[in-house]
């Protein structure tokens, strides 16, 4: 079971930032145990749905055709706890890009609040060196799927300012012959 920690993008702009939201809700089984009397959504999510939001953003620098995965969490500070009701706003910035990696800078916001600030340090595999079906992250339709569903296309731009389109990309199919 995969777990996704945004709802929607509201901003895409290839090659340069991206803004997503996440709606934090009571129904939310981590947030039963965390804690019962006073729910707040763990920290470790909230660098998650950050990380989801960049990596995203990495990924599509290289065309979604390069594996992208979260190598290291330079820096973070939270300034408040993301509470049921509260919607989370992630906005992220690309920062640097070189061959092996890049590097965000990360804020999450409730309402016009800081709630949290990070760097984040994303690595690459690129996809030949992947093999194996047990290598399978993303089944490419699968991806593509859940990037319409969450909006890249509907608000994506590239840095000329044209619209993003599904037909612009190659979805690898790593580990398939």
């Amino acid at each position: 079971m995969r777990w996704f920690w945004i709802d929607r993008f509201t901003e895409f702009v290839s090659r340069q930032r991206a803004t997503a939201v996440k709606a934090v809700s009571l129904s939310e089984d981590f947030l039963h145990d965390h804690f019962a009397s006073y729910p707040i959504m763990p920290n470790s999510l909230v660098i998650e749905g950050m990380a989801q939001t960049g990596g995203l953003l990495v990924s599509e620098f290289h065309r979604f055709e390069e594996w992208v995965v979260l190598g290291k969490v330079a820096r973070s500070l939270f300034f408040l706890p993301a509470r049921p009701g509260d919607l989370l706003t992630y906005r992220i910035t690309l920062d640097n890009v070189r061959d092996g990696g890049a590097v965000v800078t990360a804020t999450s916001h409730i309402g016009d609040q800081l709630q949290a600030e990070a760097e984040l340090f994303f690595a690459n595999v690129p996809a030949e060196s992947v093999t194996g079906p047990e290598m399978l992250i993303f089944d490419p339709h699968d991806l593509l799927s859940w990037l319409e569903m969450v909006g890249v296309f509907d608000i994506g731009l590239t840095s000329d300012g044209t619209p993003l389109a599904p037909s612009q990309y190659h979805f690898v199919t790593i580990g398939k012959s």
